[in-house]
This record gives C-alpha cells, structure tokens and sequence, in this order.
C-alpha cells in the first residue's frame, strides 16, 4: 500500500498536466462545433474534399451540425490523445526508476519484481481513469449549452467506454515495453512511435478497400464512432482481441522484468 500511494503522489503532477491539456483541447473542439451547429452550409465545405480522405477520417459517416456527429468525428482525436497519456504513463511509470536511479532502492524493498509491475500498474491505471473522467465530464460540460438528446449521452457512455478499453491496450503496450526496452531512455521513444504507427495504419485502412485488413493491426479501429452512434454496440470481436493483445502484453512484461539487468 506504501508502495501504490507513494507512486500515485509521483504521478499526479503527470496526470494534471494532462487534464490541463485534455480540459483545453476538448473545449477548443466544441468551440468550433458553435460554427456549425445548425448550419447546414458549412457542411459545402467537405463537398470539396475527396471522398476517400472523408471516408478515412469519418467525416461522411457523420452529420456535423449535429452535437452527435461532431463527438462522432472528434472520437479518433479524443483517442489519439487518452492513448499517448496511456502508453506514455505505461513506459515510464517502469523506466523512471533507471532514470531517476532509484532503481537500487525499489529493488532491495522486499517484494518480488513481479508485485512491484502490478503496483504501478494500478497507479497507471488510475491515472487513465482519472483522465477519461476529466474528458467525460468537460464533455458533457461543453456539450450541455447545445441541449443534446437522449442518443447523444447514450453515444458518449460507449465512446468512454471504447477510450477505455483503446487506453489499457496502450497502458499494457507501454508496460511491456518499459519492462522489456534493455535502455530506459528508449522505451518511451519506441511506445509513442508504435502508437503513432498504428494511428497511420488506421488512415490507410480507410483510404481503399483492400487494406481494409490492416484495420487489425490498428486498436484506432477497433472502435468505430460510427458503429457506435448508429448501431449503438460495440463489435465485440475486437473487445476479445483487445483483451487478448492486453494479456499478451502484460504477460511479457512479466516475464521481462523478471529477467531483466538493471541500469543503477
């Protein structure tokens, strides 16, 4: 228990800076939805743009004069954010003992490596939570002034819930790699380019048809916004494929750390 508190007194500097920055870009988001709710006009504008670029970032999926399908369209955006916070904590939650040097104590506590991952993986994980809280909340907050129906918070409960499941990916991705990276200064370098390689995948599935397969390599489209608004479910498929990459990862990140040589 010393060990959970002492790590989430470490961590909360990290996870208000990001509330900051989720409370400013979720604000500035519906800010530009003010220009076109109820605006049909506006809507001329993606007329003009090539329909493979609409279909690869949703926007022909969605009505953005809408409060639904303006959230429907910031989905991906509002993911892209939660889940750089997630693989970031995840890698460095691990690595910081190496770089602080303050890996020599954590090791002579006497616990086994293996509680120590679970330890801060908990604090990770409250951390992710707290945040989607945060994006939750100022999402309703901006979204009351435009007087949203009853499908509108029915459709932002599943987008919570599909950012949630699109954190733990990364949060396990970023634990594996901080426990398997030998060099602590890379872990986090290689969790964000691997997050931001799977984003591109995600863009490229939708541009043509027959990449539509690399949508399985990309968590970003496990969770379609416009599946979610729609159809009002999540495919549950990719819930059991996220369950799975999750467990793959954090069992690796076990047996790494366990083996592992320290940088002291």
């Amino acid at each position: 228990m010393n060990i959970f508190l002492r790590e989430l007194k470490a961590n909360l500097k990290s996870l208000l800076i990001w509330g900051v920055i989720v409370i400013l870009f979720v604000s500035e988001g519906f800010a530009e939805f003010s220009a076109f709710a109820g605006n049909p006009e506006m809507l001329a504008i993606l007329d003009q743009m090539p329909p493979a670029l609409l279909a690869a970032f949703n926007l022909d999926a969605f009505n953005l004069t809408t409060i639904a399908g303006f959230l429907g369209v910031m989905f991906i955006y509002f993911a892209l954010l939660l889940s750089i916070s997630a693989v970031m904590w995840g890698s460095d939650i691990i690595s910081k003992e190496e770089r602080d040097k303050t890996v020599e104590f954590s090791l002579t506590l006497p616990i086994p490596r293996g509680r120590l991952v679970t330890v801060k993986t908990l604090v990770a994980t409250v951390n992710c939570i707290g945040l989607l809280i945060i994006t939750w909340g100022v999402s309703l907050a901006n979204a009351a002034k435009y007087q949203p129906d009853s499908q509108f918070y029915s459709f932002l409960s599943l987008c919570m819930l599909a950012l949630f499941i699109l954190q733990m990916i990364f949060l396990a991705v970023g634990i594996f790699l901080g426990c398997a990276v030998k060099h602590y200064k890379r872990s986090n370098s290689v969790a964000v380019s691997l997050l931001l390689g799977t984003y591109f995948l995600s863009i490229v599935s939708g541009l043509d048809k027959d990449l539509g397969f690399l949508k399985y390599f990309s968590p970003f489209t496990y969770f379609d916004p416009a599946m979610l608004l729609h159809e009002s479910r999540i495919d549950i498929t990719f819930v059991w494929l996220s369950a799975g990459i999750i467990a793959v990862c954090m069992f690796g990140a076990y047996v790494t750390y366990s083996k592992r040589d320290m940088y002291i």
